[in-house]
């Protein structure tokens, strides 16, 4: 099946990307794994004024959505740029407090969320098991069975990604209990997995468009190395897996909704995260022993791409439960 942006949301796409490249994305990564959160919260707001964090917050609350096609667009951007920050989590934060519905902590948190003053980390055992940049978040919240609690963040701990810290949390207050929050944080896994699933395929594509430049400008025995063949069969191999990896996406995303929407969000992820691999383990033998230093940027979309290919659900996972639920089980 193929799908096509219409002209407002691939104008939508265009505009994040020239607002994440002129960023300067790659110091901001940097500066994050050290510490430094200041040029990433900037970078936050301004996503936030793109109307990117909106897009998964209902207009009652102040957002533009549920929009799920133009936010799966715009996580094709941040994935692209490999923009820092528990981006994920707080779109899924944002569906589980619209779906606890009025009151509570989503009438002050909805609107928070939207206008970008507010990122949230979110545990949701087993797939999401410890808050993301819990030192940076306004707020970390934890499910745990029929309860949503308020967490308090432990010691971080080392990811494959610098960039990307990880607490495991103590459980806090009660926020709202009941049959709901299950159900409210079903749904948040899934959208979570979905913005996932569309970070790990911008991630693909970048390093696709970056080790086909570095191919043509790199020559051996006179020749450009992209002009071997066994090097284009390689970067056939990505291209193929992208392709077939994005409609999947979009697909999910005009699912949303719907009884397969959960369905469709495992094959989504379950495919990004292998095309998306590929991508970068193809990068880094065309590459060579360049694309494990840490000054070549190539290092901070490969080891993104390493530590979000089991975020949200490893490919095992989602494919499991893809076979689930075509077959009833």
């Amino acid at each position: 099946m193929k799908f096509i942006l219409d002209a407002e949301q691939r104008l939508f796409g265009e505009t994040l990307d020239k607002l994440l490249a002129g960023a300067g994305t790659p110091a901001v990564i940097r500066a994050w794994a050290a510490g430094d959160a200041g040029p990433g919260l900037a970078l936050w707001r301004s996503l936030a004024e793109a109307g990117v964090l909106a897009l998964a917050v209902p207009e009652a609350a102040g957002g533009a959505g549920p929009l799920p096609v133009e936010l799966v667009t715009a996580f094709h951007e941040l994935g692209r740029h490999a923009v820092p920050g528990p981006l994920a989590e707080t779109v899924a934060a944002a569906e589980l407090l619209a779906r606890l519905g009025d009151g509570g902590p989503a009438a002050e948190w909805l609107p928070r969320i939207a206008e970008g003053s507010a990122a949230v980390s979110l545990v949701l055992p087993p797939a999401v098991p410890y808050a993301l940049d819990a030192g940076v978040a306004a707020a970390v919240w934890a499910v745990d069975g029929d309860r949503l609690h308020a967490a308090v963040p432990g010691t971080a701990r080392s990811s494959l990604d610098p960039s990307r810290r990880l607490f495991p949390v103590t459980a806090g207050a009660v926020l709202a209990s009941g049959p709901r929050v299950r159900a409210a944080a079903g749904a948040a896994c899934d959208l979570g997995a979905l913005a996932c699933a569309a970070q790990l395929a911008g991630l693909g594509r970048r390093l696709l468009e970056v080790t086909v430049e570095y191919a043509t400008a790199r020559h051996q025995f006179g020749r450009p190395i992209g002009a071997f063949q066994a090097v284009k069969h390689h970067l056939a191999d990505v291209l193929v897996g992208l392709e077939y990896a994005r409609p999947l996406v979009h697909g999910a995303a005009l699912a949303y909704g719907s009884p397969d929407f959960p369905r469709d969000v495992s094959a989504a992820k379950a495919a990004a995260s292998e095309a998306a691999y590929a991508a970068a383990r193809t990068a880094l033998q065309v590459h060579g022993a360049i694309g494990y230093t840490d000054e070549y940027d190539l290092s901070l979309w490969i080891r993104r791409v390493r530590a979000l290919r089991t975020a949200w659900g490893s490919p095992a996972d989602h494919r499991a439960r893809v076979m689930a639920c075509l077959t009833g089980g």
